[in-house]
């Protein structure tokens, strides 16, 4: 049982990591736009910085969970990564097209 949970946040810190490097390359390029741009893309990368966060907090607190409880807090977690991914993929779109 503690492997699986081991694989599981190794899975999502996996996810996690990729997604946060490729943040900072699209942070790079926002820093390359132009002023007005550039304000609203900042407050883009705050939300998605927070969404990173909450996914990196709910995996803490599987870390620290028990045996019994881990599994019931998959659920949740996945809820959050997904709105981290998709909010990520949708804002990665809007500067295909800038």
């Amino acid at each position: 049982m503690k492997a699986k949970r081991e694989a599981y946040i190794a899975s999502i810190k996996t996810q996690l990591d990729e997604l946060n490097v490729s943040l900072a390359e699209i942070e790079t390029k926002v820093a390359n736009t132009k002023a007005a741009a550039q304000a609203h893309y900042a407050e883009e990368m705050i939300k998605l910085r927070r969404q990173s966060q909450q996914v990196q907090d709910k995996l803490a607190e599987i870390k620290v969970a028990s045996e019994e409880t881990w599994e019931d807090m998959i659920n949740s977690t996945e809820k959050i990564r997904d709105a981290f991914v998709n909010s990520f993929h949708y804002f990665k779109e809007q500067l295909k097209d800038k």
